[in-house]
């Protein structure tokens, strides 16, 4: 689906505010020079292989990486408008009761190819048929990671098969190509039996992977976690041992001043989902400058299409950052470079990944984008453009681990992967 890899010349592109060339060989950045550092020139241009990749009037971007979403949910936008979470929840759960490996293949490709055309290179995915999502973010070439879902509704006989399962998948991950990584995922404190979120904390600890939940979404959630367990679902994961720096905790959203601080200590990812967790009303008031001042790790994800119905990041990193600054009433919060990071180096470090920066020796995951339009017209400073005046459409081509995901707006497959959706969501009930 995607161009082969080689060695790239990006020639006379803007980075960090200068025009430079951008040297790729095989998957990594190996030099980025002034433009026009001839001697360097003549060497690239003798060299075997290599594409010069006229850059003037384009800007370079680490990829993005989207760290909370359920990609193949991209099939069930506008499934449950207008409804309380609990409804919500229920509704999604009676679809999923359908779906199957061809449903989720070829909704995780729609997700693929929405988050390539909006700037997303690697993403941390949650959701079943694993396998299925597997193949298809790597047909596509995209970086990704994907969580086996423990969600046992304490059900003894589903807590069997999903130990049984997730171990399974786990062991054919391990023949799985570099750009995809395995991980454990339990749902959320209000679903799963505390057997199985310490069997999943366990099994993702004594195995190296990463471990993906849900956590303190809702203030329902941690008002009937108080109600029954006598502390909020952030203490009582810390008190089962479960927290520790392998931990992406999706939403952490309502937090008391004891939660922000464990959360910290523990080195926990939080992943901020704003348009799901405005349009689910489940709350606004992330609190970035506590948990970051804590210790804790912050990224941005945008959730499942069910809940945020699209997966552009860039809209989530405008979203997330004008609201915050209207709840604190402080125009200087979540200011622009914490806000790319959030939305890049983080969640690159959180994942294990070497990318998110544009640096010699890095992962050439690189956005390009066009800054001939009304939207880059100012002498403002190019991320606050990017971020508050652009749309996601600015972004011309994609590049993840030295190859071209995306040329010109074109993605390779595109309309075979829409006509096959279109297909698959016409066989369900």
């Amino acid at each position: 689906m995607y161009c082969n890899m080689g060695n790239i010349l990006l020639k006379n592109i803007i980075c960090e505010g200068f025009p430079k060339d951008i040297y790729i060989e095989g998957d990594k950045i190996s030099r980025i020079l002034p433009a026009g550092t001839e001697s360097d020139l003549k060497l690239w241009h003798e060299a075997s292989g290599i594409e010069v990749v006229e850059c003037a009037g384009m800007a370079a971007v680490p990829g993005l990486v989207n760290m909370h979403t359920h990609a193949a949910m991209t099939m069930m936008r506008g499934v449950g408008e207008d409804i309380p979470f609990p409804e919500w929840i229920d509704r999604i759960w009676n679809v999923e009761e359908k779906i199957d490996d061809e449903y989720v293949y070829w909704g995780t490709k729609v997700a693929c190819l929405e988050m390539i055309k909006t700037g997303t290179t690697a993403f941390n995915d949650q959701y079943w048929h694993v396998p299925a999502a597997q193949k298809a973010a790597a047909e596509m070439g995209m970086r990704s990671v994907h969580s086996y879902v423990i969600l046992d509704k304490n059900d003894p006989e589903t807590a069997c098969r999903q130990k049984a399962e997730c171990e399974k998948i786990y062991e054919m991950s391990r023949f799985w190509p570099k750009n995809s990584s395995f991980a454990v995922a339990f749902h959320a404190v209000y679903s799963v039996s505390t057997e199985m979120m310490l069997w999943a904390s366990e099994f993702a600890r004594s195995n190296g992977l990463k471990l993906h939940i849900h956590l303190s979404e809702t203030q329902k959630e941690v008002d009937d976690c108080i109600r029954k367990w006598g502390k909020s679902p952030v203490a009582l994961l810390d008190e089962l041992g479960i927290l520790g720096p392998e931990v992406i905790a999706a939403h952490t959203l309502w937090l008391s001043d004891e939660d922000i601080e464990i959360l910290g200590k523990r080195g926990v990812t939080c992943v901020h989902n704003i348009n799901s967790n405005l349009k689910l009303s489940s709350g606004y008031k992330f609190k970035y400058n506590e948990l970051k001042s804590a210790g804790a790790n912050i990224c941005i994800g945008t959730d499942g299409c069910a809940s945020s119905n699209n997966l552009d990041l860039l809209e989530a990193m405008k979203t997330s950052a004008i609201v915050q600054k209207a709840w604190r009433n402080d125009p200087a919060a979540l200011p622009l470079d914490a806000l790319m990071a959030a939305a890049t180096a983080n969640g690159a470090k959180a994942l294990g990944i070497d990318s998110g920066r544009l640096e010699e020796g890095s992962l050439a995951d690189i956005l390009i984008v066009d800054t001939d339009n009304t939207f880059f017209l100012s002498n403002a400073p190019f991320l606050a453009n990017f971020v508050y005046s652009a749309h996601s459409d600015c972004i011309v081509s994609s590049i993840c681990g030295g190859r071209f995901l995306m040329r010109n707006r074109k993605v390779a497959g595109e309309k075979e992967i829409l006509a096959s959706a279109r297909r698959v969501l016409a066989k369900l009930p």
